[in-house]
């Protein structure tokens, strides 16, 4: 261990400072833990350019105000919020954790595991703009009711894509599937279903994404043809960012979200999880709950170990330690 970096001992750290980390980390400062929040200050949640069916929201919120609303309701609970990024996560004989980061280390008898995921997006000019404005898009459950009646586009690269094409369907019968060149594996049945939908099918790559207003003006395939949509779907698929708990052997689905019990512990002994990491619904309500289970949890966990709360996590009857 470098010298020159300090070692922080803590009840808990929450790793992710998403809308997960930070409803966990008002519940355990509300419980009087001890804890730190390390932050790498890549929610999400902040791309969200205005959520509608975030409950007690009835004219919507944007990711950034939702996020510092968060972040305000931590801070008046003394929770201190380090930016940086864990680049390893160990976990000692004694059953604490030790997290590194660029400035310090951190020795935590529970972890939160709160890193989401990473959209996969299309290499396009301008896309994160689109994002911003709303005319690129990754969520429709999230937001497919904001698309009744448009048109739009999906785009995806394997057979994925039948399942958010027909879910988007629900609310428009102007649906294009775009491949992007890829040579997609859709059996006979999946075309059928296509066709049976109304959902066009183009297999051209896709060079360029113009923009106009508040529309998608036009997609240019390789093949020359360009076509109008008022929105685009991007579905890619995600990165799912649990590499520090699957070093430490937590057990995973196959596309890497981790899997917890109904406490939200993953497979590792005081290590938990919540939000779009685990395996489960990817929704601001659905890590708001997780958050708050997984807390609850860590904080019981702690109590029944003898880690008293309220003296900066000093086990009871031993001051020294």
């Amino acid at each position: 261990m470098s010298e020159e970096l300090e070692l922080e001992t803590v009840d808990c750290l929450v790793i992710g400072a998403g809308v997960a980390g930070l409803t966990a980390a008002i519940y355990l400062a509300r419980f009087r833990r001890n804890i730190t929040v390390v932050d790498a200050g890549q929610s999400r949640a902040s791309l969200i350019p205005l959520s509608h069916n975030c409950p007690g929201y009835p004219d919507g919120i944007a990711g950034p105000d939702l996020l510092a609303r968060l972040r305000e309701q931590a801070s008046r609970y003394g929770v201190s919020i380090v930016a940086g990024t864990v680049q390893n996560l160990s976990l000692h004989e004694d059953r604490t954790f030790l997290a590194l980061t660029e400035s310090t280390h951190i020795r935590a008898r529970k972890v939160l595991l709160a890193t989401g995921v990473i959209d996969v997006e299309p290499a396009f000019p301008g896309l994160d703009d689109a994002v911003h404005r709303g005319l690129v898009r990754h969520c429709p459950i999230c937001d497919g009711y904001e698309v009744i009646g448009k048109k739009v586009a999906v785009i995806a690269q394997d057979t994925e894509a039948l399942k958010e094409a027909l879910f988007i369907r629900t609310y428009t019968a102007d649906l294009t599937l775009f491949t992007l060149g890829h040579s997609v594996a859709f059996s006979e049945e999946d075309r059928q279903k296509l066709t049976t939908a109304g959902i066009t099918v183009i297999e051209d790559g896709i060079p360029a994404l113009r923009m106009e207003g508040d529309s998608i003006a036009a997609l240019q395939t390789r093949s020359g043809k360009e076509y109008e949509f008022d929105t685009i779907y991007s579905a890619l698929g995600d990165t799912v960012r649990s590499e520090l708990a699957l070093s430490l052997g937590a057990a995973h689905a196959p596309d890497g979200t981790l899997i917890v019990d109904q406490h939200m512990a993953t497979s590792v002994a005081g290590l938990y999880a919540a939000g779009d990491v685990v395996h489960s619904l990817d929704q601001i309500a659905v890590a708001f709950g997780e958050a708050a289970t997984a807390a609850t949890a860590m904080h019981d966990c702690l109590n029944a170990e003898g880690w008293v709360a309220g003296d900066r996590g000093l086990r009871a009857g031993n001051p020294e330690n």
